[in-house]
């Protein structure tokens, strides 16, 4: 066979080039695929990233180069397949298969930026082959798992679910958790999780759809969880009850943002705005009882709230510890009434300290009065002084 003298110099230049001209040669899509094939095996790893990045390299050399000691060559071939993906999948033909084995040796690379660099490719890829994204969005690695948890349209609610309720790490439930336009049955599995991060992360999508019931009982778990109240208080919609509860449980700086909202019912704006200017005409005398429990809430001490409760309500401190024992909801708000606290405290003597469910909270009726009457409430208390209840 005869052979131009373009492709004598090529050859020439392949051999005894400099590392320049070698990897100024192993870019040009017309090297013929021998030349390329050689190259791939060169000592320069410049001179191997031009092969790997070159579309006209043949199957075999990229074969080689997925094996390469180079990740940064080993990261210009993924980025290079990647695209390919689907076809490469599909392939009958032996060099179709040998690009398909290069593409997945190099989803299970031991470095994460070539993994990375693949999941990057195929993130929003519609056609990507369903089991290697599946692969990626199971990587322990964020780098390479959130790109594809984050956007990639060929992972189904079964395949979020499975991934919320077996995560390989922590870190790919706050992955989900980011996902637009979140289910709510995949909102339910995150918060199922109990991942504060994630859930913080959900709270903070706001395209995620969540239960109202969901988010009632996270409001009352966020009384002590400032990160979630950020995020609670910029959620696009809020039941009138979600709303209550979270004026209960914000933390000061965070009543502005939420007294500004345009969907507050009136009575409670007007609380609100009430509190605001309570807060803004406090002295520095020292923290009344009332934000010492709530300090002591905050901070979980709950022998101090007890003790702080048991003090301002003017009874044993045996009672105060028997409806926190009973999870009784009636009779911790009862105390606080007696008490003189407000209902943010008796929101955290419920939560806290009697660590009772989100759903069995009471939280105030509508006018912001107590949930119980004054009856009710002496009554409850009554029942707590019966040594036959203790």
């Amino acid at each position: 066979m005869e052979y131009s003298p373009a492709y004598e110099e090529a050859k020439r230049l392949a051999r005894d080039g400099s590392e320049p001209e070698r990897a100024a040669l192993a870019a040009l899509t017309d090297t013929r695929p021998e030349l390329l094939y050689f190259l791939a095996g060169d000592d320069a790893a410049s001179v191997r990233k031009a092969v790997a990045g070159n579309a006209a390299a043949p199957a075999q050399a990229d074969g080689l180069l997925a094996g390469d000691a180079d990740p940064a060559v080993r990261a210009r071939l993924g980025r290079k397949l990647a695209p390919r993906a689907a076809a490469l999948a599909a392939a009958q033909d032996r060099l179709g298969r040998i690009g398909w084995e290069a593409l997945c040796r190099l989803a299970e690379d031991a470095a994460i930026r070539v993994r990375a660099v693949l999941a990057e490719e195929l993130k929003a890829m519609p056609d990507a082959p369903h089991g290697l994204i599946l692969q990626l969005a199971r990587d322990a690695a964020m780098e390479v798992a959130e790109p594809v948890i984050h956007l990639s349209p060929l992972l189904s609610e079964a395949d979020l679910l499975a991934l919320a309720e077996a995560p390989p790490v922590p870190e790919t439930l706050s992955a989900i958790a980011r996902r637009p336009a979140l289910s709510e049955a995949i909102s339910d599995a995150l918060v199922a999780s109990a991942n504060e991060a994630a859930i913080g992360a959900l709270l903070g999508n706001e395209s995620a759809a969540i239960r109202e019931s969901t988010l009632d009982g996270l409001i009352l778990q966020a009384a002590t969880r400032l990160p979630w109240q950020e995020r609670l208080v910029r959620r696009p919609a809020l039941s009138p009850r979600a709303q209550r509860a979270l004026a209960l449980c914000v933390a000061g700086h965070l009543l502005e943002p939420l007294a500004a909202r345009s969907d507050l019912a009136p009575g409670l704006a007007r609380r609100l705005q009430a509190r605001l200017e309570a807060r803004l005409a406090e002295t520095p005398e020292g923290p009344s009882e009332a934000r010492l429990f709530e300090a002591a809430g905050l901070e979980g001490d709950l022998p101090r709230m007890a003790r702080l409760l048991a003090t301002q309500a003017t009874v044993p401190l045996r009672m105060v510890e028997q409806a926190a024992r009973l999870r009784s909801a009636k009779a911790l708000v009862s105390l606080c009434w007696q008490a003189g606290f407000d209902m943010r405290c008796a929101l955290l003597a419920q939560t806290v300290l009697g660590q009772v469910p989100p759903g069995a909270a009471l939280l105030p009726a509508e006018d912001g009065d107590w949930p119980l009457s004054s009856t009710e409430m002496l009554w409850q208390i009554e029942l707590l002084a019966d040594p036959l209840t203790a």
